[in-house]
C-alpha cells in the first residue's frame, strides 16, 4: 500500500465520497481517504491518474511535495487565507451593491454576480460538473440553489447566500485544522538528529540511521534520539512525550531511557538498544496517528445515514416546490424559493462533523496525558465502562515484597535470616536482606545449603543447621502452642511467612506482603465516582491476601487463587452483566486483556503493553485511568450534542418551510450555525479543565 498527503481536503462528507469513487477502480476496493490527517492510502498498482481525476472533481490533490509535514500544514493555511481574503473581498462587494443599487439597479446586480463568483466559484464549478454528472452533494445543492434564486431575481439573496457558504466552508476546514494541527505539534516530539561517536569521533547524523549498539551523546537541553541505557554520565530526564509524567526523572549509568525524553542538566552518553523505528516513541505516534482514523459505532452509523440524507432532501425539496402550487392553489415562485432554501438546509456537513474532531482531540488529549488509546472505537467504549476488572501484581500492589510483620524469639533471627538469603535472587528473598540491611545484623558465609521443594532452605550456618522458609518447613519439634497461634494469626492477615528456626526452637518469623500502591485506593474511589459500579480484584494470590487487599483499597469484589485461564472465564462472566475493561500488565494478562471488552495495559512503554492492549497507559501506575475515563465520557456526551444540534437546526429550518417563512439566508445561518457550533464544542475537548487532568 502507498500513503500519499493531500492537499484541498476540507469536507469530511467530501472524503466519504472521494473515497466510495475510488473503491470501483481497479485495485482500488482497499484504498482510504483519511480526512482526520488529510491522507490517501491506496494499493501501489492503482492507477494514480484516476485517483488524481476524482480527487480533483472535489477540489483535493495529492500533494507532490510530501517528504515531510511542513508543506502539508503550509497547504492548508495557504488555502485557508486565500479563502479568507476572497471572503472579505465578497462581503464587500455586496454592501457596495447595496448601496449602489438605490442608483443603479444594473450595477447592483453586476456587483452581486461578482461577489457571488469570487466567495463560491470553486463550488459552483463543481457543482456544475456534478449535474452533468447526476451527482448530488453540497456542491451541487448549492449551485441549484444559487442558479434558481438567481433565475428568480433573488440577487440580494442568493449572493448572501454564496458568501455565507464560503464562511461556513472556512470555518469547517479551520476547526478541523485546529484538530489536525493540535495532533501535529504532538507528533513533533520525535528527535530529527543524533551526535553519534564513532571511533573517538563525534558527527551529526539523522535518527533513521542509528542502529542497535550505537553510542550517541546527548547534551542538557537536547532529546535522546531513542530507546537506550545510560554508558556514562548522570542527569535528571524529562519522559513527558512518553509517559505523560511531568516530573523529572533521575538517571544514571546501566538504567534505560527512552527516544524522545529530554535531557535536563548532564550530559549523558548512551548505548542505543533499539533501532529508531522499533522505538516506544515511533510505535507510539505511529498508533496514535492511526488511532486517528479508525471509525466508531457512531461515525459508521452517521456515514451511512448521509448517503441517504442527501436525495431525501432534495426529494422533501421537490415535494415543497410542486405540492403546495399544484394541490393548494400556491405562488409557484414563492413555494421555488421555498425549495431552494429546502436544498440549503440539506448540507450533511455538519452532521458528518458531528464526531471526527471530537475523536481526534480526545486521542490528542489522552496521549498528551500519557494514555495510548489505539483507536476512536476504544475511545467511545472507555467512556461505556460500567466493570473494571484488575490484576493485582504490579497493577493495585507495586509486585515488590515487602515485610509488614515481625516475630522475634531469638537475637539470631536476622543475622541467621540474612546469611541464608544472601545469595538468593527470588523476590522474598529481597524482602528479607531488605529489612536485615535495616537493622545491621551481621551476614555468615553458609554451607551445606539443600533445597526443600515447596518449602525453604536448609543450611549450615556459623556451625549450626538451620531452615528458612514458610511454614511448612518448620520441624515439628520447635513448634509450640503458642507459635501456632501466632503463625494461625499471620496467616490470617494475608501475610506470607519467612520463619527461621532449627530442630529446636523457632528463631523468628517475617510476614511478607506485596505493598499495595499508595494512589490505588484513591484511584478506585474516582472510579467509583465516575460511574464504575463494579471495580474486582481477579488474582492468583491465595484468599486471604486478596481479601486484605481489596478491603484496604475500597473494592467491590475479588476473586483468588485464580490460574490465566480461569481469568479469562471470569472476564468472560463479567461481561454478560455490562460493559467489561480489563486492567494488567500487558505480559501475563495478554488472554483476560483480549477477552474483557476494553484490554488496559500499564507498563511505561513496554512493547508487549502497547501490542496487546487496546487502551495503554504510559506509566507503572494507575493515576491517569481516570482522567482517560472523563475525557471518553466528555468526548462521547460532546458527540451526542452536536448530533442533535446539526439535526435539531434543520428540522426547526424544514418545520419554517410549513408556514412558508424559510428563506435561503436563514438556510445556510442553520447549517453554518450547526457547523460552527459542532466545531467550537469538539474543539472544547482539548481544553484543559480544572481537575480533569
Amino acid at each position: 500500500m502507498a500513503e500519499y498527503k493531500l492537499q484541498g481536503l476540507s469536507c469530511a462528507n467530501c472524503a466519504r465520497e472521494m473515497e466510495e469513487e475510488i473503491h470501483k477502480l481497479e485495485h482500488g476496493e482497499d484504498a482510504k481517504v483519511l480526512y482526520n490527517t488529510s491522507k490517501l492510502i491506496v494499493n501501489d498498482e492503482i492507477s494514480l491518474a484516476q485517483v488524481e481525476r476524482i480527487l480533483a472533481t472535489d477540489g483535493a490533490a495529492i500533494q507532490k511535495d510530501d517528504h515531510d509535514g511542513h508543506d502539508h500544514a503550509h497547504s492548508h493555511a495557504h488555502s485557508n487565507r486565500l479563502l479568507k481574503l476572497f471572503i472579505i473581498v465578497s462581503a464587500v462587494l455586496y454592501f457596495l451593491a447595496m448601496f449602489v443599487g438605490k442608483a443603479s439597479e444594473g450595477a447592483a446586480i453586476a456587483l452581486f454576480i461578482i461577489a457571488a463568483a469570487i466567495s463560491g466559484y470553486q463550488t459552483f464549478i463543481q457543482g456544475v460538473k456534478n449535474l452533468f454528472r447526476l451527482k448530488f452533494n453540497i456542491d451541487t445543492l448549492m449551485t441549484i440553489a444559487l442558479i434558481g434564486a438567481f433565475s428568480i431575481g433573488e440577487w440580494k439573496e442568493g449572493t448572501l447566500v454564496a458568501i455565507l457558504f464560503g464562511i461556513n466552508e472556512f470555518l469547517e476546514g479551520l476547526g478541523m485544522e485546529k484538530a489536525r494541527n493540535s495532533m501535529a505539534s504532538l507528533l513533533k516530539v520525535a528527535p530529527k538528529e543524533a551526535l553519534l561517536i564513532e571511533a573517538g569521533r563525534e558527527r551529526i547524523v539523522s535518527i533513521e540511521s542509528l542502529r542497535a549498539g550505537d553510542t550517541v551523546l546527548v547534551k542538557p537541553g537536547e532529546k535522546i534520539p531513542s530507546d537506550g541505557v545510560v554508558l556514562e554520565g548522570k542527569s535528571s530526564v524529562n519522559e513527558a512525550a512518553i509517559t505523560g509524567e511531568s516530573l523529572p526523572v533521575e538517571k544514571s549509568i546501566n538504567q534505560a531511557v527512552y527516544g524522545g525524553s529530554i535531557n535536563n542538566e548532564g550530559i549523558l552518553k548512551i548505548t542505543i538498544t533499539k533501532s529508531y523505528e522499533d522505538s516506544s516513541l515511533a510505535k507510539i505516534l505511529h498508533l496514535v496517528e492511526e488511532a486517528q482514523e479508525t471509525k466508531t459505532p457512531t461515525e459508521q452509523f452517521i456515514n451511512h445515514f448521509a448517503k441517504y440524507y442527501t436525495p431525501i432532501i432534495i426529494l422533501i425539496a421537490i415535494i415543497v416546490m410542486v405540492i403546495p402550487p399544484l394541490f393548494a392553489g400556491g405562488d409557484w415562485g414563492k413555494w421555488f424559493y421555498q425549495g431552494l432554501a429546502v436544498l440549503i438546509v440539506g448540507c450533511p456537513c455538519a452532521l458528518v462533523l458531528s464526531s471526527p474532531i471530537a475523536i481526534v482531540s480526545g486521542i490528542t488529549r489522552n496521549a498528551r496525558n500519557g494514555i495510548l488509546i489505539k483507536g476512536g472505537v476504544f475511545l467511545e467504549q472507555l467512556g461505556k465502562i460500567n466493570t473494571i476488572a484488575f490484576d493485582k501484581t504490579g497493577t493495585l500492589t507495586k509486585g515488590q515484597p515487602i515485610v509488614e510483620a515481625i516475630k522475634q524469639y531469638d537475637e539470631k533471627f536476622f543475622t541467621v535470616a540474612g546469611s541464608v538469603e544472601n545469595a538468593s535472587s527470588h523476590p522474598l528473598a529481597k524482602a528479607v536482606m531488605k529489612k536485615v540491611e535495616e537493622v545491621s545484623a551481621p551476614i555468615y558465609e553458609v554451607s551445606d545449603v539443600n533445597t526443600l521443594s515447596g518449602k525453604g532452605i536448609v543450611a549450615n550456618v556459623n556451625g549450626s543447621i538451620y531452615f528458612v522458609g514458610n511454614e511448612k518447613g518448620i520441624p515439628q519439634s520447635a513448634l509450640t502452642e503458642q507459635i501456632k497461634q501466632e503463625i494461625s494469626e499471620m496467616k490470617n492477615h494475608g501475610y506470607t511467612l519467612v520463619a527461621v528456626a532449627n530442630e529446636e526452637k523457632v528463631l523468628g518469623i517475617m510476614g511478607i506482603s506485596d505493598e499495595i500502591r499508595g494512589e490505588s485506593k484513591v484511584i478506585i474511589d474516582e472510579l467509583q465516582q465516575l460511574g464504575i459500579k463494579h471495580t474486582v480484584m481477579l488474582t492468583g494470590d491465595h484468599e486471604k491476601t486478596a481479601e486484605k487487599v481489596a478491603k484496604q483499597i475500597g473494592l467491590t469484589n475479588y476473586f483468588a487463587g485464580l490460574l490465566p485461564d480461569e481469568k479469562v472465564a471470569k472476564v468472560k462472566e463479567l461481561t454478560q452483566s455490562g460493559k467489561v475493561a480489563m486492567v494488567g500488565d500487558g505480559i501475563n494478562d495478554a488472554p483476560a486483556l483480549a477477552t474483557a471488552d476494553l484490554g488496559i495495559a500499564m507498563g511505561k512503554g513496554t512493547d508487549s503493553a502497547i501490542e496487546t492492549a487496546d487502551i495503554v497507559l504510559m506509566q507503572d501506575h494507575l493515576g491517569k485511568l481516570p482522567s482517560a475515563i472523563r475525557i471518553s465520557k466528555r468526548v462521547n456526551r460532546i458527540i451526542k450534542l452536536n448530533i442533535s444540534l446539526a439535526l435539531g437546526l434543520k428540522l426547526i429550518a424544514l418545520l419554517l418551510t410549513i408556514p412558508g417563512w424559510l428563506t435561503l439566508w436563514i438556510a445556510i445561518l442553520s447549517d453554518m450555525g450547526a457547523t460552527v457550533l459542532v466545531t467550537l464544542i469538539s474543539l472544547t475537548v482539548l481544553i484543559r479543565q480544572k481537575h480533569h487532568a
